[in-house]
């Protein structure tokens, strides 16, 4: 048991030195009908990235717009993200995700989001991204296309990777 107790315990001091931590603000348009506050989305996401690898927790908002009632808006989602492929500052990423809305009739959400990231310092990343929202619920199903900007910022340098190298 002691053994098992102490790998446990190498190998999380060992990812928790090669990880580092991150918060990212990250605003997008829908193509849904409506006004730019209807098709707005905000979403503040903090995470942790392994080399190619992030994992990162976002709290956000469907829309903008003022919502009367009981907002069915707020979202938490996990999302894992790739980095694929990395030239000089530039890096393509691939990202998945799964949520839920909060009071939603369509309350699961899931993701998929691509984009190119821009390294303009060890610690300030820009993304322009566009992807795919898919919403569920027990009687209906839609989903939303979606285009952003992100800036994410490191408490560390960063040091990340891509999956693909290129020589």
């Amino acid at each position: 048991m002691q053994k098992v107790f102490f790998s446990i315990l190498l190998i999380f001091s060992t990812s928790q030195c090669f990880s580092q931590y991150y918060f990212s603000l990250a605003p997008s348009l829908t193509n849904t009908s409506g006004t730019i506050a209807d098709k707005s989305n905000l979403v503040i996401e903090i995470g942790k990235q392994w080399e190619v690898f992030s994992m990162g927790l976002d709290i956000g908002k469907t829309t903008l717009s003022k919502v009367t009632g009981s907002d069915t808006s707020i979202y938490l989602e996990l999302r894992p993200s790739l980095n694929v492929f990395q030239e000089g500052k530039f890096t393509s990423t691939f990202t998945t995700g799964i949520g839920y809305i909060f009071r939603a009739k369509e309350n699961l959400l899931t993701e998929l989001t691509y984009g190119i990231e821009y390294s303009s310092s060890p610690k300030t990343h820009f993304n322009v991204f566009f992807g795919q929202y898919y919403y569920s619920g027990r009687v209906s199903a839609s989903n939303v296309s979606f285009f952003g900007i992100s800036a994410m910022f490191y408490l560390k340098p960063n040091q990340s990777e891509s999956l693909i190298k290129h020589k």
